[in-house]
Order: C-alpha cells, then sequence, then structure tokens
C-alpha cells in the first residue's frame, strides 16, 4: 500500500505539483497559502461546482468564494503563476505528486449513525477519483475532518486501485500513501493561522510520505511545528481539539447565565479565572454559543465514535456540550420575547450579524439561525444586517425567502440604518467590529419605543446606547 518504511523522501523525489479536491473553506485559502510560500510547486484546486471555481477566477478579488481577510491579495500574488481553479479534476490529479482531499464531510441526515456520525460519500467519491486518473506514485492527504480510522477506507480504495490498474498498459504500477493532515483554522483568521500555525500535524506509517509533507510545510513553517504523529491519532486529534474547545464556550455560557441570576458579571468572572495559567483566557467569552462548520459537527462525531465503542459515559459527556449550546440560544431568543413584554408578534426587530463568527461569511451552523428562527416562530418581523452574507444564503439557512410584511417574516437590510427604522429592538448576533462603533444617536430615534438592545456578543457601547434612550442586556451580565 505505502512506500517501503525504509524508504527516503527521494525514493519519489520533491513535490513539484500539488492538486487540491474541493474548493470551499479549508481548501481554497490552505493551497493559496501553499502556492504562495512555495513558488517552486504548482497548486492546483479542483471542484465540480463550476460557479464557485468561476468565482475563484473572477478578476474581481472582491467576488471571491470564501471571504477571509488577507485572502484576496494572496491569490492575486499567486493566481497565474503557480496556483489555479480548474474543474478538470482527472487530469489535475493525473499530473499530482500529492493529492489533499478537502470536500465536504457533513453529519448524516440518516441510516446507520444518522445526526452524529458523518457522512463520507464525498470522501469515498475522490478517493476513488484519485484511484483512477493518479500516475506513478501518489501522496494522499486528508485534510478534511474526519473520523478516526477514515484512512482505513481511504487505503482500501486506492489498494484495490493498485490490484487491479484500470490502465494496463502504464509504464509504472501506481502506487499510494495516505496521510492525515488535518487544518486546525479559525474563520476570520485563517490566513494568518496558515502562515503563523501552532502547529501543523501529519499522520501518517510511510516516513518518506511524512517527509515530503513536512518539506512542503517547511518552507516557512518552524522545524519545530510539525508534529509527526500515526494516523489514527492525528485523525483523532482534530476532533479532540475542536471538542475541547467547544467545551469552553458551553461552559462560560453556563456560568454566564448563572452570572444574570444572580448579579455576578461573566466578563468579571472569566477574566478572573483566565489569569490562572492553568486554565488560561482564550474561549472564555459568554455569547450566542458556538457555530461554523466544525464543532458541532465534530463533537457530534466524537459522540458517535464513543458510543460505538462502548464509552456510554464519554458519550453522554459531549452530548451534554452541543444540548447545552442549543439551550442558549433558545435561551437567548426566549429572553428577548420576555422582555418585549412577552410577545414579539409583529413587532420588529433589527438583527445585527448573520454570520457565525465575524471577518467571515460562513453561515453555517451560526448560532443567528436557530435565534432567528425562534423569533419568527414567534411572529416577529426580522430585519437582518450583515456585511458579507447573502440575502441568497439568509433564506437557504432560515427556510424562507424573505417577505416585508406580515407575521414571522425577515428581510435583509443594506444598513445598520435600514434594519432598525420602526423597531422594537436590535439583537446582535455577530461580534463584528463595526458594531462597536454604531452611532446609537442616529439609530435609537428611528425605533420604536420603548426599544431594547440585546447585544449578545458584548461589543456594543452600553453607555452610548443608554444614553441614547435604549434599554440594555449585555450576556452574562446580571
Amino acid at each position: 500500500m505505502s512506500s517501503p518504511s525504509n524508504a527516503s523522501p527521494s525514493a519519489f523525489g520533491p513535490i513539484r505539483s500539488i492538486c487540491c479536491i474541493g474548493a470551499g473553506y479549508v481548501g481554497g485559502p490552505t493551497m493559496a497559502v501553499i502556492a504562495d510560500r512555495c513558488p517552486g510547486i504548482k497548486v492546483t484546486v479542483v471542484d465540480l461546482n463550476a460557479s464557485r471555481i468561476a468565482a475563484w477566477n473572477d478578476p474581481d478579488l472582491s467576488r471571491l468564494p470564501v471571504y477571509e481577510p488577507g485572502l484576496d491579495a494572496v491569490v492575486a500574488r499567486c493566481r497565474g503563476r503557480n496556483l489555479s481553479f480548474s474543474t478538470e479534476v482527472s487530469a489535475a490529479i493525473a499530473a499530482a505528486d500529492m493529492v489533499f482531499l478537502s470536500v465536504n464531510t457533513p453529519t448524516k441526515l440518516k441510516g446507520v449513525g444518522a445526526g452524529q456520525a458523518s457522512d463520507l460519500r464525498w470522501i469515498e467519491a475522490s478517493a476513488r477519483e484519485v484511484a483512477a486518473c493518479a500516475q506513478g506514485h501518489t501522496i494522499v492527504v486528508e485534510k478534511s475532518t474526519l473520523p478516526v480510522r477514515t484512512a482505513e477506507t481511504v487505503q482500501a480504495i486506492l489498494a484495490a486501485a493498485q490490484r487491479n490498474p484500470s490502465d494496463q498498459s502504464a509504464a509504472a504500477p501506481c502506487t499510494f500513501s495516505v496521510l492525515s493532515n488535518p487544518e486546525f483554522l479559525a474563520e476570520g483568521t485563517a490566513v494568518a493561522d496558515l502562515e503563523h500555525p501552532d502547529r501543523v500535524l501529519i499522520g501518517g506509517d510511510d516516513p518518506a510520505a511524512i517527509e515530503a509533507l513536512a518539506s512542503v510545510y517547511g518552507h516557512w513553517v518552524p522545524a519545530e511545528r510539525i508534529l509527526r504523529t500515526n494516523l489514527w491519532s492525528s485523525e483523532l486529534s482534530k476532533l479532540t481539539a475542536n471538542a475541547f474547545l467547544a467545551q469552553r464556550i458551553s461552559s462560560i455560557n453556563a456560568i454566564g447565565a448563572l452570572c444574570e441570576a444572580t448579579g455576578a458579571d461573566v466578563h468579571e468572572v472569566a477574566h478572573a479565572i483566565g489569569t490562572d495559567s492553568r486554565i488560561g483566557p482564550k474561549f472564555l467569552k459568554a455569547g450566542p454559543g458556538f457555530g461554523g462548520s466544525c464543532f458541532q459537527k465534530d463533537i457530534l462525531n466524537l459522540v458517535y465514535l464513543c458510543g460505538h465503542y462502548g464509552l456510554q459515559e464519554v458519550a453522554a459527556y459531549w452530548q451534554a456540550v452541543v444540548e447545552l449550546n442549543g439551550w442558549q440560544q433558545h435561551r437567548l431568543a426566549r429572553l428577548v420575547v420576555q422582555r418585549l413584554f412577552g410577545t414579539v408578534t409583529g413587532k420588529r426587530i433589527a438583527v445585527f450579524g448573520f454570520a457565525f463568527k465575524a471577518d467571515t461569511n460562513d453561515t453555517r451552523e451560526a448560532p443567528a439561525i436557530r435565534i432567528c428562527q425562534d423569533l419568527l416562530e414567534e411572529g416577529a418581523q426580522l430585519a437582518i444586517y450583515d456585511p458579507k452574507v447573502s440575502s441568497a444564503q439568509m433564506t437557504d439557512d432560515l427556510g424562507q425567502p424573505p417577505q416585508a410584511q406580515g407575521e414571522g417574516v425577515w428581510r435583509a437590510a443594506e444598513t445598520p440604518e435600514e434594519a432598525v427604522r420602526q423597531a422594537d429592538a436590535v439583537v446582535i448576533l455577530t461580534e463584528w467590529a463595526s458594531f462597536a462603533s454604531l452611532d446609537w444617536s442616529m439609530l435609537v430615534p428611528q425605533m420604536r419605543h420603548p426599544a431594547w438592545l440585546f447585544d449578545t456578543r458584548s461589543v456594543a457601547d452600553l453607555a452610548a446606547a443608554r444614553a441614547a434612550g435604549l434599554q440594555v442586556w449585555r450576556v452574562g451580565m446580571g
């Protein structure tokens, strides 16, 4: 299956060509930075979604399908030099020394493991495409977040191709090495995370392949930050990292609810415990809960794996982290209803922020989705403003098209000023920096009174909001 265990990196030469299958939030930025830092390597990002590839190739860099600060500049330096985006998947695989699998692995919606296990259909399809098209020796790198021992599936598919090559006339048989190289990116800081990573993790059982991938990252990552493990440790490390981070968010939100009930301030509590070197200050900011493509999916995957191996108590522990996150979002929606005299039917509410966090246009599992859906179910009229999320994306996420009038309806607003007109409340759900400097003296007169500000992200200038006439609620503040 793999190259001999005593092989050296020179056994199959330096990496000259890389193909990445998947042009999404991980594949696009990762390959752009690799191309930028490794000008001698040809990098091709492929995807069957023609409109996504067209967006990556758009001369107007503001139209890139992924918004990340600094990404447009990286793409501008490399595109047309050694970075390209294409729908020609087979040709790119055939030309590549190394193929990254960076496709979607959503939670299964039906069948065995539905609601917890990862749907690996795109990983399997990609592996089969590599098996059919690769030439010579190819290093296959798992970049998607995957369950532990997924590499066995990829290895089995590639091994079958070695035993039964489709091209009997090939000058040399195809061989493969499989590596795990999970991403540890935070959306909104992905480019910085790629350029200055805390660590790069490479798991595998082929030393030559491991060193070949390490040599790619070695163009800009210090050697001591490139960690090597076996395949299974690498795959589990990604799930564990996300589970630990999500657990901290659920923990501080649980304490935040207690602070609201007792008169304490969660920000002061977080600062006090964060100065403990054993705990540290990161991921201790109370808010509407975690979102994004990985946290919930990876924890549910962990729950499924623990249950599969008979570790029911461990599964229940991690399941509770997810359940508390959902509870927090439902709690915040109920709180808005309660403060607005017990009903929001027919009332206008301005929602500031729809992306799951600032500096990204990604809305996957965004807390705003569940909170907005709860408010719509209560009959509210929502005016949603987000500087990067399109109305079309909001429509997909909320499951209903925009509508100007009625109960339980929403519309997109182009500006904060448009969103607050005749609104009874403002609810901040994403921590965009611009929300810290809103001119409340100009916004509040356009609202219906008494009017409220619900700051679930602790970004607003509360003193200015109060001075302008708003009643104010902030998460975790008694």
